[in-house]
């Protein structure tokens, strides 16, 4: 079980990909953001940011436990999670999954508060996961403004 939590944990490998870990994380959630979308819509992709969520506080946790750490920055499930919740406002469309990254990347490293709070104050899987889904939401706030501005409906 400790292996399959830390395959979750660190996403399949991206985590482990050299610098800028939370980066690659959050890069590997776009193809299968995509995927998910045009099987099922937001709804789908909603439902699987759910399901991530709960599944990546178990495996951030039993992994974090594992290497003894708090927040190791191998761990990129939380990117994952953080970046779906952000495109869950915009269909799938190349532009707007570049901002969206762009986006959800911003507001994961300035860390704005709340963000900031959750990261120093919640500990474990569900800090982990929890202040990314902080960050995700303010990136998909952000999307949609930028939606509205650039004039790109649905």
């Amino acid at each position: 079980m400790n292996r399959f939590a830390g395959l979750i944990a660190v996403f399949f490998g991206a985590g482990l990909l050299p610098k800028a870990p939370g980066t690659w994380g959050s890069l590997a959630a776009l193809p299968l953001a995509w995927l998910i979308h045009g099987w099922g819509g937001a709804p789908w992709l909603a439902g699987a940011t759910a399901v991530l969520f709960i599944i990546g506080v178990w495996a951030s946790s039993v992994h974090g436990r594992r290497l003894g750490r708090d927040d190791p920055g191998e761990i990129v499930v939380d990117e994952v999670a953080g970046q779906w919740l952000t495109l869950l406002v915009v269909p799938a469309d190349l532009l707007l999954y570049a901002l969206g990254f762009v986006l959800f990347r911003f507001f994961d490293i300035v860390k704005p508060w709340p963000v900031s709070w959750a990261d120093r104050r919640i500990k474990g899987g569900v800090g982990i996961m929890f202040d990314d889904i902080l960050a995700g939401v303010y990136a998909a706030l952000g999307l949609l403004l930028l939606r509205y501005l650039l004039g790109i409906e649905v």
